[in-house]
Formats: structure tokens, sequence, C-alpha cells
């Protein structure tokens, strides 16, 4: 009986072995403006604060794990909102999960925002989103021909 507890605990001690997290200096969020139906996605770097509507998105720590290990994206944040009365108002404080954004996303009367990954580098910080390239416009010789009727 001793054999088996000792290897059913070493079997599960080994197991329980995971790498440690990999902390990225930036969340990406998707927030939803339910007025304009407009989603739109950004950046923040841990401990700044990005204004999204009325709310104040500010992540405290951005967790991945390694490329070897089942993929988990988990941020620590805490989002406020600013009142019709200028009063800064905490809606959140929490763990989100990239994973489950139903589970802990912040569901507002005007806003919904939610976690979708981290970034490893500052670098990798994304712009104001930017909508598909125009089509070049037609020259003169590559305009289609227009159906006319044969001539005699």
């Amino acid at each position: 009986m001793r054999i088996v507890l000792a290897s059913l605990i070493v079997v599960l001690t080994s197991s329980a072995t995971l790498a440690a997290p990999i902390h990225n200096p930036v969340a990406v969020f998707r927030g939803l403006d339910k007025i304009t139906g407009r989603i739109i996605t950004f950046d923040v770097a841990i401990d700044e604060t990005v204004q999204f509507g009325a709310l104040q998105v500010t992540p405290r720590v951005c967790n991945t794990r390694p490329p070897t290990e089942p993929e988990q994206t988990t941020a620590f944040v805490e989002v406020d909102e600013i009142t019709l009365a200028n009063k800064v108002q905490r809606l959140f404080t929490g763990w989100m999960f990239a994973s489950s954004p139903g589970l802990h996303a912040v569901e507002h009367s005007v806003y919904d925002v939610w976690l979708i990954n981290c970034k490893a580098s500052l670098e990798e910080m994304s712009t104001e989103p930017r909508g598909p390239e125009p089509l070049p416009e037609l020259g003169a010789e590559e305009a289609p021909e227009e159906d006319q009727p044969p001539e005699d």
C-alpha cells in the first residue's frame, strides 16, 4: 500500500511542474461600442491606462505560457468608468482569460471589453486600425471597353 501511495505522489508531483508563465509588457484588448456597433482592438502597456469610451482600462499583469505548454493567456485588469458627474467608479478588478472572453469580460451598458492576447514587446504595438487598401485607379488605356453596337 505504501508503494502505491508513494508512486501516486511521485506521478502527481511530476505532472504538476509546469513552466513559469511568460510576463509580457503589452496586453491586447477588444472593445465593443454597443451604440455604434463598432469593434476596436487596442494595445495597452502594463501599468498604463487607455480610455475606451467612458471606460479606463489598466492591465497590471499579462501572462502567456511557453510554446511547449497548452496555450493560456491571462491578465489582471482594472477597469474604471468615468461617470457623467466626472467621478471615477471601479467596474472591474480581476483576472481575464483570453480563451474564455465571456467568463470575466467587462459588460457595461454601452461598452464591452475583453482580453484577446498579450504581446512580447512594445514594438509590436499596433497603431490605429486601418481598413483595406483602396483599389488602384484604372487608367484610360486600362479602362474596360463599353458595349457598343458593331460599326457598319
